[in-house]
């Protein structure tokens, strides 16, 4: 990545595209321009001069700004950019560099409350890093990726973002479960139909992973039952399989001390969900990232399946 002695990146007006990361950041331009200590007239002439010279709509002019495809890219530029200013501050001992880095990652909400947060104790204290983790589906997190708001993700996507490199993690593995009451009560014989017509447990309405299961008992059709129940956080969504609320897919890791103690039971012995989730970071030499990733590859590694 260059920037030319006029102070831009190729074609591209270094003020511009770091006003355009403000307006996206903070949500409009008069909180922008407060930000960067301007006008906001100052801020909408530098978007409108960034988007007269690549010859696209940058910015959705909506409540909060959102940016658009082509936006997204500058933005993802921008914040490649300053990352990369941050290490080169911190390698020359510039002022600022005692100030921890900021590492963002999405991350699925199952991997958070099972593993990830154990993979992030094991990143080295030097340089000091700060973590902003955003909880998003694994078939989701790319997307956060592509729009520039993470530099990395936990990802079911195994194909890489662009400027991303893509690693695989190993695979998460889910079992189908249920209350013994609950099971006794609605998945009587022939278990894989009464699944289908149960009262079921989703995280929300991205959650594929009940109705993939039971397209999967009907050879490819159907879906789990309409009666259900959306819980949006991994330990609110075990706990309510436990109370009987619902069967449903819960991580091995959190579903086998259960069985073991005869709080759940799985209604069909031996089946199970298998989900292959993918590590995707910006292509940045970086040793902060890098101690991320080797981190988070090695707590993979402790805890999902090859």
């Amino acid at each position: 990545m260059k920037t030319t002695a006029g102070g831009s990146l190729g074609d591209l007006p270094l003020d511009q595209v770091r006003t355009l990361l403000a307006v996206v950041d903070e949500g409009t331009f008069e909180a922008a321009a407060a930000a960067l200590h301007v006008t906001p007239s100052a801020v909408s002439q530098r978007v409108k001069a960034l988007e007269q010279r690549t010859g696209r709509v940058l910015l959705l002019r909506t409540k909060p700004v959102r940016p658009t495809p082509s936006g997204a890219v500058l933005v993802r530029l921008a914040r490649q950019l300053a990352w990369l200013e941050r290490d080169a501050h911190a390698e020359l001992g510039l002022s600022g560099a005692g100030e921890p880095t900021r590492v963002s990652v999405a991350v699925n909400a199952d991997s958070l409350a099972t593993w990830f947060l154990t993979a992030l104790t094991r990143v080295p204290r030097d340089p000091p890093l700060c973590f902003e983790l955003r909880r998003e589906d694994e078939t989701h997190t790319a997307a956060l990726l592509r729009e520039g708001v993470v530099m990395a993700a936990v990802t079911s996507a195994a194909d890489a973002v662009p400027g991303c490199s893509v690693r695989p993690l190993g695979r998460m593995r889910y079992l189908p479960v249920a209350a013994p009451e609950f099971a006794a009560r609605h998945l009587g014989e022939p278990v894989r139909e009464a699944l289908a017509v149960a009262p079921v447990v989703v995280f929300d309405r991205r959650d594929d992973l009940q109705d993939g299961f039971v397209r999967g008992l009907g050879g490819g059709s159907g879906a789990a039952s309409a009666a259900r129940h959306y819980v949006p956080t991994s330990e609110g969504f075990l706990e309510a399989v436990v109370a009987g609320l619902g069967w449903g897919v819960v991580p091995e890791t959190q579903a086998l001390p259960l069985l073991r103690a005869g709080r759940l039971t799985e209604p069909l012995p031996g089946t199970k969900v298998d989900v292959p989730l993918f590590w995707q970071q910006w292509k940045l030499d970086s040793p902060a990232l890098a101690a991320v990733a080797e981190a988070v590859m090695d707590g993979a590694a402790r805890a999902l399946r090859r």
